[in-house]
């Protein structure tokens, strides 16, 4: 007799009657794949949507069906999610925020209220329509809006209509009925008063942390984003805390100075609040351009368009360079269309880079276009101070964070000790081959060690056990030399391959 069981499920001592056992082992080893590096996370203000809550979206379509129409003002979250897209990414994670101030908007019909689920203005356009279907008794409530669409409800009375729309999780009203439900009526109402509320102050984009209710920045914790920005936030006193966001969460924030910051204004205000942090990006207060489909030419900060090209970068790469679409121009060169084109020079950005503080400009390195100058976070040590660096730490972190969690529990011996460095080293075997790590030289740029040489028995004993992990990063061509010896008298040796 044969017994086929699961491992664990037999007993593999004490056993008498002599039989075959087949024990089915599952794979003991953790297989690692790495997080995402191109969800954007966006903090800003909306006209429509839930408050304080991340919501999961691709583009700006979805955008509109979530947030409503975008809006004029340096926040709003709409443009920010356009301009991204623009540089080809898809995976946003965006939290609306208010003041407290702002109302939902309403309207009544034969006595019956309607209030908009959210507050804002895109409310304000939502209209209710009750009309008979056919000739019968049942009757239909229906409520459309440009942007967010319509929803249709049947019923024969107000209080079956009134429970349709509440079960509805998508429904864009609620229905308040009187004391005494009146008699259905056709009729249409459209819904008003809705507002936005007043300006947010700069704690109230930032928020809080409270585990039970995360506000603001804070709504980003574990969403799984790779990068992130408060929209708009120009509060440098705040970068301290943004970056340490940043770092805790394995988002690299990038935050922004002022509409029309001066240089000197600047590096004041780094000097003052010291930075120094890899988890943030500082972009220098010179605005850019943008041509809206809805909005029209609109100034915004550089945030969006960073952030959208660094989501389409492997977390290798620096953003340094490459090309940025949809720039009209800048508040220091001025609007292209006018044939405005101030630069910077390199004094200028000599002061910038040295403040932590990076730019978007044209021209650059690589001709004519716009793109991000620098690269740089605002650590200012030279071993961290990338954006690769930043991203790169951040994706290794994330990705062991997320999967070695399973070994936790398990004996600590020589078994363990392999499937622990199996599961790392596979991680960054296909970081190589991916790209993220050297792949041409012969060398292997990482190593793990696991074993009894960093784990005595006198700590395994008491439950620790240590992994080291040292990973080698390709550098960043900042600084290109190039050495050209010419003239007639200069003798060229060619030799053949």
């Amino acid at each position: 007799m044969t017994l086929i069981y699961q491992a664990g499920q037999a007993q593999q001592t004490g056993q008498i009657v002599p039989q075959l056992f087949v024990s089915i082992q599952q794979p003991s080893q953790v297989a690692l794949n790495g997080v995402s590096t191109q969800r954007i996370g966006i903090v800003g203000t909306a006209s429509w949507g839930p408050v304080n809550t991340p919501v999961g979206l691709s583009d700006i379509a979805g955008y509109r069906s979530s947030f409503g129409e975008k809006q004029d003002g340096d926040a709003d979250m709409g443009v920010a999610v356009s301009v991204a897209q623009l540089q080809g990414a898809n995976d946003f994670r965006c939290v609306r925020v208010t003041d407290g101030t702002d109302v939902a908007a309403t309207g009544t019909l034969s006595g019956v209220t309607f209030t908009a689920v959210y507050t804002g203005t895109t409310g304000n356009a939502l209209t209710v329509s009750l009309s008979q279907i056919g000739t019968s008794s049942n009757w239909q409530l229906t409520t459309s809006h440009a942007v967010l669409g319509s929803r249709a409800y049947s019923g024969a009375n107000w209080s079956s209509l009134q429970a349709e729309v509440s079960a509805d999780g998508s429904a864009f009203i609620a229905v308040t009925l009187p004391a005494v439900a009146p008699a259905l009526a056709t009729g249409t109402v459209t819904l008003s008063g809705g507002t936005n509320g007043g300006a947010q102050t700069s704690v109230q984009f930032v928020g809080s942390d409270d585990s039970d209710a995360r506000t603001g920045m804070y709504a980003l914790r574990n969403q799984g984003c790779a990068i992130g920005f408060i929209h708009g936030l120009t509060d440098t006193t705040l970068a301290g805390v943004i970056g340490t966001f940043g770092m805790s969460e394995g988002i690299y924030m990038i935050a922004s100075g002022p509409s029309g910051d001066t240089i000197s204004n600047a590096i004041a205000l780094s000097a003052s609040v010291g930075y120094k942090s890899y988890g943030l990006k500082m972009m220098f207060g010179d605005w850019l351009y943008y041509d809206d489909d809805t909005l029209d030419t609109v100034l915004i900060s550089p945030q969006s368009f960073v952030a959208g090209r660094l989501a389409t970068l492997a977390p290798s790469e620096s953003s340094l360079n490459k090309q940025i679409a949809g720039i009209d121009g800048s508040q220091k060169a001025g609007l292209v269309s006018t044939g405005s084109s101030k630069t910077y020079s390199s004094a200028e950005l000599t002061e910038l880079f040295t403040a932590g503080i990076d730019v978007v400009c044209n021209p650059v390195p690589g001709g004519s276009y716009w793109a991000v100058r620098g690269g740089y976070n605002t650590s200012l040590n030279t071993q961290t101070w990338g954006d690769e660096y930043t991203r790169l730490t951040n994706y290794i972190a994330e990705s062991l964070a997320g999967g070695m969690g399973a070994y936790i529990g398990e004996p600590i011996n020589g078994t363990l000790f392999g499937d622990v460095r199996a599961s790392i080293l596979g991680l960054l075997s296909d970081m190589r081959g991916a790209g993220y790590l050297d792949n041409t030289g012969t060398t292997v740029p990482y190593t793990v060690v696991c074993d009894t040489s960093n784990n005595p028995q006198s700590r395994t004993a008491i439950g620790y056990l240590q992994a080291d992990v040292q990973v080698e990063y390709m550098g960043i061509n900042r600084f290109f030399n190039i050495n050209l010896q010419g003239g007639a008298g200069v003798s060229v040796t060619v030799s053949n391959g």
